[in-house]
């Protein structure tokens, strides 16, 4: 047998590592967040609409690929005015950027969980963050026969860095809205297939 017929054998022999890949299951999923109005209380909206997947080795977490996508047009804070409000040009302009999107790039351990940084989409512009995502616990099988996995993120973000600029200012100081932006979003998965792992 001659070195290439070794080299052949090995790479043969070579066992294949799979992640679970997840679909976001919408009807158990969302993004939420918070903000100051007028600096004194605080205003909570969400985003009912989360789709995409998830690629998750238990062995190797920090292996994650996260693509997800958040209709920015199923904004809801309870008030449609400024529902409305929030769909025009002056916040997420939803007729020209229907969409925001994470992808992400790398992951690391820590304490809670894991910090998975990837680029994130909002109004056209795209910068990188870090997602502080929680330990998920084990994989549960529901009574349907569906294996499902959950998990929850967070971040801060400035929404003037996405061109979100729109404010007031009030007699007494401050502004109308803040532009630190709390996020936390949770989904749950169902797994659809296997892929190979990323190293």
């Amino acid at each position: 047998m001659n070195w290439k017929s070794v080299l052949a054998l090995s790479l043969l022999t070579v066992p294949v590592v799979l992640a679970d890949e997840y679909k976001i299951d919408t009807s158990h999923s969302k993004a939420a967040f918070t903000v100051k109005h007028l600096m004194v209380s605080n205003v909570r909206g969400e985003f009912s609409k989360v789709t995409g997947t998830i690629v998750y080795d238990e062995k190797n977490p920090t292996a994650i690929r996260i693509d997800a996508t958040i209709d920015a047009t199923t904004v809801n804070t309870s008030e449609p005015k400024r529902d409305e409000h929030l769909r025009s040009a002056d916040f997420f302009d939803v007729a020209k950027y229907p969409t925001m999107t994470f992808k992400s790039k790398s992951a690391k351990k820590t304490a809670n969980g894991l910090a998975v940084t990837g680029d994130f989409t909002l109004h056209g512009v795209t910068r990188q963050i870090v997602l502080n995502v929680d330990n998920s616990g084990p994989e549960v099988k529901d009574p349907w026969g569906l294996l499902r996995r959950g998990a929850s993120a967070t971040v801060t973000i400035n929404r003037a860095d996405y061109g979100l600029t729109w404010n007031k200012a009030v007699e007494t100081g401050g502004v109308v809205v803040s532009d630190e932006v709390k996020i936390t979003i949770d989904v749950e998965g169902t797994r659809t297939a296997t892929a190979p792992a990323t190293k």
